[in-house]
């Protein structure tokens, strides 16, 4: 059973999503704390390929406990990815290729673990963007519609 923390809601938005991948973080202990607290954020994140690794950078996970936080404690500190080696491969293929980059979208849980679906995606164009809004708005008032009958 798989539970959302915390999402990127602007990444949908602001991006054409065109694969996902699910990575485990490589976290200290407040910090999972903090994130089954749901407190973190995604906004700006983004994952970069160094070498044979994969890191997450701009992600920002607030201490747990402020007062018993080490004075060394950087909230938006470079986080390792754990994926395999196939799929590292295939995300340095995408990063290499111009237009496209690679995304966090959410932060989930795995039984006990703590996952995050990453993903590779193509930014969108402003008309591209206006699409979207209509369709969301025409699925909505489908929904009132179907609901009120």
């Amino acid at each position: 059973m798989s539970a959302t923390l915390i999402e990127n809601k602007k990444a949908r938005m602001r991006f054409e999503i065109i694969d996902t991948y699910a990575a485990g973080l490589e976290l200290e202990g407040t910090e999972v704390k903090s994130l089954r607290a749901k407190r973190g954020s995604l906004e700006g994140a983004r994952v970069v390929i160094r070498g044979s690794e994969a890191y997450m950078l701009g992600m920002s996970i607030p201490p747990f406990q402020v007062k018993n936080t080490a004075e060394t404690y950087d909230p938006e500190r470079t986080r390792k990815l754990l994926l395999n080696k196939k799929e590292i491969a295939q995300l340095l293929d995408v990063e290499a290729q111009k237009g496209l980059t690679i995304v966090p979208l959410e932060v989930y849980t795995s039984g006990r673990y703590l996952k995050v679906r990453i993903a590779t995606a193509r930014g969108k164009q402003a008309a591209d963007k206006r699409e979207t809004l209509k369709r969301k708005a025409a699925e909505r008032d489908i929904g009132r519609v179907l609901k009120n009958r």
